[in-house]
């Protein structure tokens, strides 16, 4: 089997390509031991890859296997690399799919105390963060969170271009200092290209499954992921495509947990907890009120799919007709979150930070709403391509990364 894992890691890298790096490539180092977090489907195994290729293939004490291999369900993780350090000389280990591993975090930070002159990089899905079991390695890992490609990077690769990103404080202080993104050719078309399929990278190696294939990715982290990870009985797992196929049909201010729960006959708890599970595995996004508490003790005041292309997929095969305001407002979440910035409820406009207020709308849009605001204030708005003073083009967030 060690024979198999090594010809497999040959295969992937002899076909990595380099051409197109995610924007977190530039900021990655291996260190002691690294985590690569992120959903499925957004290009950890890539970008694992081509750092070995570029940095590392002439060095034979690298190798790279997915925990997921059928070698170990008769072998730990502990034993295979301790065997490799021996007997090949190996320093440098590449994990993917480590949260398919039973004894992931306990293993790992076994290796790293007894294995000093090692360096491990291991990938997993988003879940990690939340289940970390009784050997926390925050105080060992350097953790690295891979999000879906931004628009920035699907133009930059659909043009053959190299627009660099944008501070959001910048953006916030002068909007129409960044007029110029808005006369990029066909800028507008191509935003209306990535809004329906351009979060997941693989939209350029297969576009004419695509939609099948992210259809695959909500399947395995329901059937596969969330089973391994949550005590839930087998038939109970169809829900969670009920209320993600439910998601993709209603406006965001007609959705809460009570008419989830009502909608699905469940009970709210019961809801709650499955729509806290769904959005620690990337498939959905809860926004919660700015105002007292814990987030944990509060109810969410809206709820999305997680990126526009999850609704895009699922509006295919439900029928229902795609909601405008619900597909702007998502993105805006999208590109707000994915930047790093935390997103809140406003009870004055649709969103805001700690800082800023930010109401999001057609080209049509007054800044009516947001006039008195006593924090500055913002009209996000879509269809446009220059910003004014009070106004951003809702395209513009997404050269944030």
């Amino acid at each position: 089997m060690g024979n198999f894992l090594q010809e497999t890691f040959q295969r992937l890298l002899d076909k990595t390509d380099l051409s197109f790096k995610r924007y977190l490539y530039s900021d990655f180092q291996a260190s002691r031991l690294t985590g690569l977090i992120g959903p499925r489907g957004v290009g950890k195994t890539t970008l694992m890859l081509q750092y070995i290729k570029e940095n590392l293939a002439k060095d034979q004490k690298v190798f790279y296997f997915s925990a997921d291999a059928i070698y170990f369900r008769q072998s730990t993780l502990l034993g295979f690399i301790n065997d490799l350090y021996n007997l090949e000389g190996h320093r440098f280990f590449f994990i993917d799919e480590i949260h398919k591993y039973a004894n992931w975090n306990q293993e790992l930070k076994n290796l790293y105390d007894a294995f000093p002159d090692i360096k491990i990089v291991y990938s997993g899905s988003s879940m990690l963060e939340l289940i970390k079991g009784s050997h926390d390695l925050s105080r060992r890992a350097k953790i690295y969170h891979l999000s879906g490609m931004s628009f920035r990077e699907y133009l930059n690769f659909s043009q053959k271009n190299n627009i660099e990103a944008i501070e959001l404080s910048a953006l916030l202080t002068d909007p129409q200092n960044f007029n110029k993104l808005g006369s990029i050719n066909t800028v507008m078309g191509y935003f209306k290209k990535y809004l329906e399929n351009g979060y997941y990278p693989f939209v350029f190696e297969e576009p004419h499954t695509y939609y099948e294939r992210v259809m695959s990715i909500i399947e395995k982290i329901i059937f596969e992921d969330i089973p391994n990870y949550f005590d839930l009985k087998t038939h109970n797992l169809h829900l969670f495509q009920q209320i993600l196929s439910y998601l993709s049909t209603v406006q965001p201010g007609e959705v809460n947990t009570n008419n989830i729960a009502k909608n699905m006959n469940i009970a709210h708890q019961t809801i709650f907890n499955y729509l806290t599970i769904l959005e620690s595995v990337g498939l959905i996004q809860m926004v919660y009120p700015f105002e007292g508490g814990n987030q944990y003790l509060r109810k969410p005041q809206k709820i999305f799919l997680h990126n526009t292309t999850l609704l895009y997929t699922l509006q295919q095969f439900v029928g229902e007709p795609l909601n405008k305001s619900t597909l702007r407002e998502l993105y805006f979440i999208q590109a707000m979150r994915d930047a790093n910035q935390k997103i809140y409820y406003s009870k004055q406009a649709d969103y805001r930070t700690k800082t800023h207020i930010f109401e999001i709308g057609g080209k049509n849009k007054t800044t009516k709403q947001i006039t008195d605001s006593e924090m500055p204030a913002f009209l996000i708005k879509d269809d446009i391509l220059a910003a004014s003073k009070q106004v951003i083009p809702l395209l513009f967030l997404g050269f944030l990364y």
